[in-house]
């Protein structure tokens, strides 16, 4: 993103230590545009073609006192051949190269993905443990959990190129055979799926209740395609299931994603730039209700860069969450900022 059109804003609280646990890494050299019609999503990471670990220093060293990152699984660095099962485990080995680098020291003091989460495809049944236990080896220590996407909706407007599965898939008598091995490993499992899906991630806290489940994007409430203009309606909804939710109690919630496309807030792909202000207006509400239900010690803030990009920079995302936290308790802003993400993901900070 060109440096002319960052908003130039003080950062503060600069001395609070955060862990991001929530980046991606990738290289889009090679990405084919889908035939579709290019979608909102799209344009939002036209300038994130590459994404690797001086980009991502560059954003943790803008003014923030970033002290650690999780990586979340993106499809990156996939091996080009062996078994199709195990091809995930590329990305694994590729994010902890990049971990070790980053812990060499000589980049910084950041320690750059300390946590791993990647894929691994649960509807493989009892055959997913040996792909578990290859992520397992391959993150050399830092290997914490999976993510599998449940993102649906029967309107493809709102998730354009990303709506690849059919309604239900957390439902599924084959997705939980495989996620019934997660627990015993001591491994977690990052949900990411539409406001409209909450209960079905909240049927899976239930059935699954020794599993630590990582609510991503706090649920990614929507705005586009047939909800266009429907936030504020659907919002009791949304509201009701987050609470619902929050009585798992094995159950977080990353405090994020909610600069993407799919929920088309005033300030997605705004000119100029919203500032830190006006972020922290649209997405208070949602995610001061997150802390409410959930405490401050369930609740961990997230900056899903490089996606997020398409409404803010690095720093002026971080600077909204201050401003929605600033009348928390000393202790709270340290679960919500560093806490919650170190407990969950087991850093060795």
């Amino acid at each position: 993103m060109a440096e002319a059109i960052r908003p130039l804003e003080e950062i503060l609280w600069p001395d609070l230590p955060i862990v991001d646990p929530h980046h991606h890494l990738w290289d889009r050299r090679n990405y084919a545009t889908p035939a579709a019609p290019e979608h909102p999503f799209m344009t939002a990471i036209a300038d994130a073609r590459r994404y690797l670990l001086d980009e991502l220093l560059a954003d943790t060293g803008s003014g923030h006192n970033v002290i650690a990152t999780v990586f979340v699984e993106c499809g990156a660095m996939y091996r080009a051949d062996g078994p199709v099962e195990t091809r995930v485990v590329g990305e694994t080995e590729f994010v902890n190269g990049v971990a070790a680098m980053a812990a060499s020291g000589i980049y910084g003091e950041t320690k750059a993905c300390a946590g791993i989460v990647s894929r691994a495809d649960l509807m493989l049944g009892d055959d997913v443990v040996p792909v578990l236990e290859a992520h397992i080896k391959a993150g050399g220590g830092r290997f914490r959990g999976i993510r599998n996407s449940a993102s649906y909706d029967a309107d493809n407007e709102v998730l354009g190129p990303l709506n690849r599965l059919e309604a239900g898939f957390y439902l599924s008598d084959g997705f939980r055979k495989g996620f019934k091995h997660l627990a015993p490993m001591g491994l977690t499992f990052d949900a990411w799926l539409l406001e409209p899906q909450l209960p079905e991630v909240i049927d899976l806290a239930r059935a699954f209740p020794e599993t630590t489940i990582v609510l991503d994007h706090v649920g990614t409430p929507i705005g586009r395609g047939s909800y266009e203009g429907k936030l504020a309606e659907r919002f009791g909804v949304w509201r009701d299931n987050i609470r619902e939710l929050a009585k798992s109690p094995k159950v977080v919630v990353k405090l994020g994603g909610l600069a993407m496309a799919f929920c088309n807030f005033p300030s997605f792909l705004a000119e100029p730039r919203a500032p830190s202000e006006q972020l922290a207006a649209e997405w208070g509400p949602y995610i001061e209700t997150c802390i409410e239900a959930f405490g401050a010690e369930r609740c961990m803030f997230e900056s899903n860069f490089p996606v997020d990009m398409g409404s803010c920079t690095y720093p002026v995302l971080w600077n909204a969450f201050k401003r929605i936290a600033k009348g928390a308790s000393a202790a709270e802003k340290t679960a919500l900022f560093s806490g919650t993400a170190t407990k969950v993901y087991r850093l060795d900070l």
